[in-house]
């Protein structure tokens, strides 16, 4: 046989395909996941992040999460104050009428009775469980600050999810379990 490995000198000092340390391809990743289906939605998104950064997604940014909690927020995610029943109820809405869904909230939200006896932890595992049954998981993370925040992804993708957010160094969580 011939000797043809000078054939394949050119190719050693290639770089990989991908960086596996790419934080912009990660966020990439999480808006395909919070955005199913929704390449376009995602792409919107992700365009908003990069302008609100200035241009780049890095890690080294600390304000890229608070800025995709901007670019995502009533389109693919929410963020509420610990005690604002209805912008989440509102929200969460929101995003199951994306895929044609409506949320049985367990009761009348406009009868005082029965509100008086929620918050915003007991109606994130309502949504929770009922968009569960239609496939869905509605995640929250961490903010640190009392405020509730999160964004829902197909039930297949729960393992890509926690993957991909341990990555990100996001702490997330079901959110039939709220910080």
């Amino acid at each position: 046989m011939p000797d043809n490995s000078a054939d394949y000198e050119d190719f050693e000092d290639l770089p990989p395909e991908f960086d596996v340390d790419d934080h912009p391809a990660r966020v990439w990743n999480l808006l395909l996941l919070i955005n199913p289906g929704d390449e376009e939605s995602a792409l919107r998104q992700f365009d908003a992040l990069r302008e609100q950064l200035g241009g780049e997604v890095s890690a080294d940014d600390e304000r890229w999460l608070w800025a995709l909690k901007d670019a995502i927020d009533w389109q693919s995610g929410f963020f509420v104050d610990a005690d604002d029943i209805d912008a989440f109820v509102s929200a969460i809405d929101e995003l199951a009428a994306r895929w044609n869904l409506r949320i049985d909230w367990g009761g009348d939200l406009d009868d005082e009775d029965f509100v008086q006896e929620l918050d915003v932890p007991a109606l994130m595992a309502v949504a929770h469980d009922r968009l569960r049954e239609h496939g869905y998981t509605l995640w929250t993370w961490n903010t640190g600050n009392g405020c509730h925040a999160g964004w829902a992804a197909l039930r297949r993708d729960d393992e890509a999810m926690l993957a991909l957010c341990s990555l990100l160094d996001v702490e997330v969580r079901p959110a039939s379990d709220p910080f």
